[in-house]
């Protein structure tokens, strides 16, 4: 099965981008008929209060008689929305209304946005915890490092349900699945690569993690200081534990030399000459937005692979071939949390859609190819299943 031809890409105008989003992206719909005095009287009162008994005497029917147990919460506080920082929470509601259209249109999900007007983590959680009843997910988007970490793990633990920080796991799913379509594309094996993420803020760590659960064994991990190493303290002691096992120092110089694959996770410019000190046949995924690292052209003069976050080049990493898919999977399943062992299988789900169409521009399944989705949902539901 091949993906439907999409339209050719064009820069929309200002004029174009405010006039779809005027009046929000996002309605209602209804699922019951509203034609006659008997319908009102099914759908609400008196038809409802027999709904609301049962769901008093067994909370369990809720579950299959409001939507609660397929809404998404879209969470922001507005503190990390997209290359725009700290814009506030009414400034991410159009990002959130997008994201809960993406939802809707990949995975057949209910969403609604909840921008919430506090960077508080204890605020945060109470507020989710309160509103429990009303959802069956939490999808938490453009929270600031290191703050999200915290936010993310309080609401596993406060939550009986699956809450996942798309900005970190969304990316690391389909970095790891887009890794595994460059390795066959290049005949390497994931294990040997010699692996640097620059960036060491919430997609760059979750990139770290996900690749090591995978299999990567040499992965150099730089923030602003440089190299992640053993001579760190504080909350980057974890994570030079795990990474960095030849022992390097320095800076990016010094991680470049010798480097099977660059990850871009922090917007610092990447020189051209560190892209000569990589090994021959590397691979470039400089994911920034709207800018990446080094501009697509110029890292092909040295790569074998290059990626991007960007739509209107090759091989685009898109969360959108990972969240909708898991959300709806783990909510298939019942599931009560997100695992390690769900985001391996969407990865691995995402590229077994690929496999058979892989080349060096397509790396990863188009977004819009109908089978990505459903791949990932039944890959992340067996797993949730398998405990």
């Amino acid at each position: 099965m091949t993906t439907a031809p999409e339209r050719p890409l064009s820069t929309p105008t200002r004029d174009e981008i405010f006039d779809a989003h005027r009046g929000g992206k996002l309605a209602t719909g209804l699922t019951a008929s509203l034609r006659d005095q008997r319908d009102l009287a099914i759908a609400y009162s008196p038809g409802v209060a027999e709904v609301s008994r049962a769901i008093a005497a067994d909370a369990a029917v809720a579950r299959t008689h409001t939507w609660a147990d397929r809404l998404v919460a879209v969470v922001s506080d507005g503190t990390a929305v997209l290359g725009l920082g700290d814009i506030g929470p009414r400034a991410a509601l159009p990002v959130m209304e997008g994201k809960s259209a993406l939802f809707k249109t990949f995975a057949e999900l209910d969403s609604i946005p909840l921008v919430l007007d506090t960077t508080d983590v204890d605020e945060i959680v109470e507020t989710l915890v309160r509103l429990r009843p009303s959802f069956g997910a939490v999808n938490l988007e453009d929270v600031a490092a290191p703050r999200c970490f915290e936010l993310e793990r309080r609401l596993v633990e406060a939550l009986d349900c699956p809450v996942m920080h798309d900005d970190q796991h969304g990316t690391a799913i389909v970095l790891l699945a887009a890794l595994r379509g460059a390795c066959v594309v290049t005949d390497r094996d994931l294990g040997s690569l010699r692996v640097v993420v620059s960036g060491a803020g919430a997609a760059g760590v979750a990139c770290a993690r996900i690749l090591l659960a995978a299999g990567v064994r040499d992965i150099v991990l730089l923030d602003s200081r440089g190299v992640v190493d053993a001579a760190r303290g504080g909350e980057k002691a974890a994570l030079a534990a795990i990474t960095n096992p030849r022992g390097i120092t320095g800076g990016i110089a010094e991680a470049m030399a010798g480097a099977d694959v660059f990850v871009g996770l922090s917007g610092a410019l990447l020189d051209e000459s560190l892209l000569a000190a990589m090994s021959p046949g590397g691979m470039v995924f400089a994911l920034s937005n709207p800018d990446p690292e080094v501009h697509p052209d110029v890292a092909a003069r040295y790569a074998s692979i290059v990626a991007t976050g960007r739509s209107d080049f090759p091989n685009q990493i898109n969360n959108v071939l990972a969240f909708p898919g898991v959300f709806r999977g783990a909510l298939d399943a019942g599931a009560r949390r997100i695992t390690e062992a769900m985001k391996l299988a969407a990865a691995d789900a995402i590229h077994a859609v690929a496999r058979d169409e892989l080349a060096a521009d397509r790396i990863v399944p188009s977004p819009f190819d109908p089978r990505v989705a459903t791949a990932v949902a039944t890959a992340v539901a067996a797993a949730a299943e398998r405990g």
